[in-house]
C-alpha cells in the first residue's frame, strides 16, 4: 500500500457524529472485499447509521474501529508476483459464472 495513504488511515480521527462514522466507512468500505468478515467487524458502526438512533459511541464501536483500522493498513493479501517462483490456479465455476485466483506460496 501506498505510504501516504496508510498514514491517512493510521491518523484518521475518531468519529464523533454519523456524517464522520459514514466518511470512515466509505473510505474502508472500498477495500472491503481484501478484509475477511468485514460486515461483522463493521457491524456495531453501521448501526450509528440508522435512523432516529441516537449517536452513541461504546466500547464495541471503539473496537470496530481499531480493528477496521489496523486491517487496513497491514500487509495486503494481494501480493506482487514472483517470476522465479511456481504459481497454483484455483478455479470454481457454475451457470452463472467463473472465479479463478492465482496463488504462489499460498498467498
Amino acid at each position: 500500500m501506498d505510504p501516504g495513504k496508510i498514514a491517512a488511515v493510521v491518523d484518521w480521527p475518531r468519529p464523533t457524529n454519523v456524517t464522520k462514522v459514514r466518511s470512515f466507512l466509505g473510505m474502508a468500505g472500498y477495500y472491503r472485499r481484501f478484509v475477511k468478515d468485514f460486515s461483522k467487524i463493521a457491524t456495531p458502526l453501521t448501526q450509528l447509521l440508522r435512523k432516529n438512533h441516537k449517536f452513541n459511541w461504546t466500547e464495541e464501536c471503539e473496537a470496530s474501529f481499531q480493528e477496521l483500522q489496523q486491517t487496513l493498513v497491514t500487509a495486503p493479501i494481494l501480493v506482487i508476483p514472483e517470476d522465479n517462483e511456481e504459481y497454483m490456479i484455483y478455479n470454481d465455476a457454475s451457470r452463472q459464472g467463473l472465479g479463478c485466483v492465482l496463488m504462489q506460496n499460498d498467498r
